[in-house]
C-alpha cells in the first residue's frame, strides 16, 4: 500500500504485513521526520458497506475508500498502486537530467564511486550490483529503487541490517541527496547531482 505524510506528503510504498495484525501503526516520516497515524486496510474491511450509487458519491473519496480496503491476495499481485486519481502508477524509473552514484566513504571499498544507471539497484557481498568486499555484509543486503525523483533504501532482510543516522530501517525509506547509510562495516553516501 502507498502511505503519505500528513506533513510534506512525501509518498512511500508499505507492506501491510507490517502492521502485525494492528489496526494502525504510528509511522515517522524520513523526509521532514513529522510522525502520523496509518490505518491497517485489513481492519477496514469488515466495516464496509455495500457500494452506493457511484453519481451520488464525490469519485475521489470513493478510490480513497477503494484503496484503504484492498482484498489481500490482490494486493500481492497488483503492480505499484496509484498514488492519486490524477497520477499515473509509480514505477522505477530514472530523472531525466540527474546523475546517481553511490559514494563508498567508510569500510573496506572506501573511496569507490558506483553509479547507478538502472532503477533498481542491489547491494551486497555477492551476486548484487553493487559488489562490496565486506564480510559484514549479507549477499543481497539492499536495494536502492529510483523512482524518477523519489530514491528509497530497502533492508533485504539482511542479517546485520541497513541503518540510516544510527537507525535500522525495516521498511523502504526515502532518501534524500547526500544521505549516509550503513551495511555492515561499509558506510555508503547517496548522491544526486545534474547531468553535465
Amino acid at each position: 500500500m502507498i502511505i503519505e505524510c500528513t506533513n510534506c506528503h512525501s509518498k512511500y510504498q508499505y507492506d501491510e504485513d507490517r502492521f502485525e495484525r494492528k489496526p494502525s501503526k504510528k509511522i515517522k516520516c524520513a523526509k521532514c521526520q513529522t510522525v502520523f497515524e496509518i490505518h491497517n486496510p485489513a481492519f477496514a474491511a469488515p466495516e464496509s458497506k455495500p457500494k452506493v450509487d457511484i453519481e451520488s458519491t464525490a469519485s475521489r473519496h470513493d478510490d480513497t475508500q477503494h484503496r484503504r480496503m484492498p482484498k489481500p491476495q490482490e494486493t500481492t499481485e497488483q503492480s505499484p498502486l496509484p498514488t492519486g486519481t490524477d497520477k499515473a502508477p509509480i514505477v522505477p524509473q530514472l530523472p531525466q537530467g540527474k546523475r546517481i552514484s553511490l559514494a563508498i566513504i567508510d569500510g573496506p571499498d572506501a573511496g569507490s564511486v558506483y553509479r547507478i544507471e538502472k532503477p533498481r539497484v542491489t547491494i551486497g557481498r555477492a551476486n548484487a550490483d553493487l559488489t562490496l568486499n565486506d564480510t559484514e555484509a549479507s549477499r543481497q543486503h539492499a536495494a536502492i529503487e529510483v523512482r524518477d525523483t523519489i530514491y528509497l533504501l530497502e533492508d533485504l532482510a539482511s542479517t546485520n541490517g541497513t541503518f540510516i543516522d544510527g537507525r535500522r530501517i525495516t521498511e523502504a525509506t526515502e532518501l534524500p541527496d547526500k544521505a549516509e547509510f550503513v551495511i555492515g562495516g561499509s558506510t555508503l553516501m547517496f548522491i544526486v547531482t545534474d547531468e553535465s
